[in-house]
């Protein structure tokens, strides 16, 4: 069992609650200013508490957490909720998908337009 702690360093907890896969990915974000505590951007050695709400921006979207709690390492992935709360709105995660598709469908520049064949790949691809 991981116990929590009262006050802890907000890259620590960041990647203890699975945002990052690093410790120092989760710092190059804070100093990046990626990473929000409470609407100011934060360095990654600020004290984090409980019901403080923290926004990080990855990639595309905005994750908005609320920390419920500190653990003391990192956590396994079911346990993430014990720690923190998920309150990202589904839009943001809606345009990643929209996105991912697009990037699908681009074609690369001056390769024209699409053959009668390409066309109907896409139609069956898309209905």
């Amino acid at each position: 069992m991981v116990a929590t702690i009262e006050v802890g360093r907000l890259d620590r907890w960041l990647w203890a609650v699975r945002l990052f896969r690093s410790r120092s990915l989760a710092t190059d974000a804070c100093r990046a200013g990626s990473v929000e505590v409470n609407g100011s951007v934060a360095k990654p050695a600020r004290d984090i508490r409980v019901g403080e709400r923290v926004e990080v921006r990855q990639g595309l979207i905005t994750r908005i957490l609320d920390v419920r709690g500190i653990p003391e390492s990192r956590v396994g992935a079911k346990r993430v909720p014990e720690f923190c709360s998920d309150l990202t709105p589904p839009a943001e995660f809606e345009r990643l998908r929209n996105h991912r598709v697009q990037q699908l469908l681009a074609r690369e520049k001056g390769s024209g337009r699409p053959t009668k064949k390409e066309r109907r790949s896409i139609d069956r691809f898309l209905g």
